[in-house]
């Protein structure tokens, strides 16, 4: 094999291998500060709501509010993203969820914040993800070479659960000296990071996608093609139900560590720890060339084997190690779904496959959100995390059918 051969296999085969792309590069640095900023307002929505009343349940309904939309209008909006330019769409919803967080941000600042106002933020921000998601996701796929696309894939994981890192953890450090109304105009500024990139890309570098034709029922023709496939029909069941009842600690975890382990502001660093995991778990699944059933169902035993641990955890330090485990394992498992649901997609539905993750993934937080809140305030802390470890590993056989 000759040198320059040896260093092209090595260039095609690395864990960052996407990153060669300049556009991947300026996209993915973008992204991360974006999501630094998510994570700010998120984690100070969650103090915020639990300060107001100190009910878990009134996370769950926030949690409902602001991916309702995503169950309803997730698949639609996968099929628009595939008709239309996916970069000029993450423009428009990029600016638009800025201008939301500002709108948080100034109602906290002046003291005219209420549990019903963020519930409505909450919905528009839902409703604009809604949008955003297949078609800033859909993009990914237009940054690289079609056979790194799983890496692509992969790698957005892991810069959008690195950010976890950082944002769950300046929350922490900030909330006590600003106040949750500056981390939500902090995260309304780090919009600028995205919004850059997306200006910033060059479109005559990019491998743009044909666009789909209107037929005039996408999201039909897109179930109908993971029908006629067990791998993806199967996966995608599995992966509904361990979303809907196994990722819902950002729900309890500020009861948890208040009630159970006595750390109320440990919320955050939680966050922080399983985020770490999260990174570990998401470029575990770059290093693949091609994820597998196998993979998957690691990945899923993985999440409920650590999300019942960290349900009973005896202190906060058990908590931190079980949380890294459920972390690597949950993430891995989204990292592994979205390769599978691109590996052999045909270009033009990428996007509406895409947008089936999201629904099955963000969308199925409406029913598991209130239901995780309602078991921590009526039946006891432990089961509201552990009950969907235990339901992640029950449904882990059905993958034998995907085979």
């Amino acid at each position: 094999m000759s040198e320059v051969e040896s260093s092209q296999r090595r260039e095609d085969s690395g864990m960052f291998r996407s990153l060669r792309h300049r556009n991947a590069r300026i996209f993915f640095a973008g992204l991360m500060v974006s999501n630094i900023g998510s994570w700010l307002q998120f984690t100070a929505t969650s103090y915020l709501l639990y300060d107001l009343r100190g009910r878990a349940t009134d996370l769950g309904f926030n949690t409902m509010f602001q991916f309702l939309p995503m169950l309803l209008l997730g698949a639609w909006a996968g099929g628009f993203a595939d008709r239309h330019d996916r970069r000029t769409i993450a423009k428009w919803t990029q600016l638009i969820m800025a201008m939301q967080a500002v709108f948080l941000g100034i109602a906290d600042l002046t003291g005219n914040i209420s549990i019903p106002l963020v519930y409505t933020a909450s919905l528009v921000l839902g409703i604009v993800s809604a949008i955003d998601n297949p078609a800033r996701r859909g993009l990914v796929t237009e940054l690289v070479e079609p056979h790194e696309i799983g890496n692509a894939m992969s790698l957005n994981t892991s810069v959008m659960t690195g950010s976890r890192v950082f944002g769950p953890a300046l929350a922490a450090m900030l909330i006590s000296p600003l106040g949750t109304g500056w981390l939500f105009m902090l995260n309304g500024l780090s919009f600028f990071g995205i919004i850059g990139s997306l200006f910033m890309i060059k479109k005559s570098e990019m491998y743009s996608s044909p666009k789909a034709e209107r037929t005039g029922k996408p999201v039909r023709d897109a179930f109908a093609y993971v029908r006629q496939d067990p791998i993806l029909l199967y996966s995608f069941i599995v992966f509904s139900v361990v979303s809907t009842f196994a990722f819902n600690y950002s729900v309890v975890l500020p009861k948890l560590s208040d009630i159970k382990w006595g750390y109320p502001g440990a919320f955050g660093w939680l966050l922080t720890v399983i985020s770490i995991g999260s990174i570990i778990g998401a470029l575990a699944t770059a290093r693949l060339h091609k994820v597998t059933i196998g993979w998957f169902a690691l990945c899923i035993c993985v999440c409920g084997v650590g999300s019942i641990a960290m349900a009973w955890s005896p202190n906060i330090w058990f908590a931190g190690v079980s949380g890294m485990v459920l972390g690597a394992g949950g993430t891995a498992l989204v990292a592994t779904m979205n390769a599978i649901s691109q590996q052999g997609t045909p270009p033009e539905m990428r996007s509406r496959m895409l947008a089936l993750v999201a629904v099955a993934f963000l969308g199925s937080t409406p029913i598991g959100g209130p239901i995780t809140g309602w078991i921590a305030d009526h039946i006891g802390i432990e089961w509201s995390l552990g009950y969907g470890g235990i339901a992640a590993l029950l449904v882990v056989p059905l993958l034998k059918k995907a085979r």
